[in-house]
């Protein structure tokens, strides 16, 4: 099977983070993620979409999500350090290995909708996935949560990262091709749903397989 690929625009100058609704985001094409880790079908309301672009210093993902069910998320969000165990609430992630001999050194970054975020460097390469959780990338995060006008109630989500290359190790040129995968994990069990844009395949939910990456291509 081939692997899934997008395509990376450049800017020439960097972006605010909080510019969540900005111009420059609606000029760049969206790619919508509609199936589960499994490759199964999820239904619309959990469905999400993200538009990536990256300029000299910084790599920026912007992710878009409706819902119609009640988010999970944290009542008293602090914004100034990582939250460890963000990925078992509302959230949208994005997982970057720099390197295509070495996809098993990735990192991963996480933005919820009320602004909280994580960052992590992983290393799978000896079998065993080991995670740095004192990696520190710099990374900002921007959230805005609506109620839609053209609905019965239901939300629109918009959330963006801003990731220094500075934090990865390594600076892409035009050409460059990544690998990496995005996510989305929303609701509460049973009936929780983990999307992905290029699925894993897995036995039971699980975004932490390499091999499933797809191609991040810099143009």
């Amino acid at each position: 099977m081939q692997p899934k690929t997008i395509s990376i625009g450049s800017i020439g100058h960097d972006i605010d983070v909080n510019d969540l609704l900005g111009n420059v985001w609606e000029n760049i094409p969206s790619t919508t993620v509609s199936t589960y880790w499994s490759g199964s079908e999820a239904p619309v309301g959990r469905h999400f979409s993200f538009r990536m672009l990256w300029s000299a210093e910084n790599l920026y993902v912007h992710f878009r999500a409706n819902i119609g069910e009640p988010l999970v998320v944290s009542e008293k969000p602090d914004l100034t350090c990582k939250s460890i165990g963000l990925w078992d609430r509302d959230v949208c992630e994005i997982f970057i290995a720099p390197n295509l001999d070495e996809p098993r050194k990735y990192f991963e970054f996480e933005v919820a909708p009320n602004g909280e975020w994580l960052d992590v460097a992983i290393d799978y390469s000896g079998g065993e996935r080991v995670a740095d959780w004192n990696y520190h990338s710099g990374m900002e995060t921007a959230a805005v949560v609506r109620t839609r006008s053209d609905s019965d109630g239901s939300l629109n989500i918009v959330m963006a990262m801003k990731i220094p290359f500075a934090s990865l190790g390594k600076t892409p040129k035009a050409g460059d091709v990544w690998l990496g995968n995005l996510f989305r994990c929303v609701g509460k069990d049973p009936t929780r749903g983990y999307l992905s844009w290029s699925p894993t395949f897995a036995e039971t939910p699980n975004f932490h397989v390499p091999a499933a990456f797809g191609e991040f291509r810099f143009v």
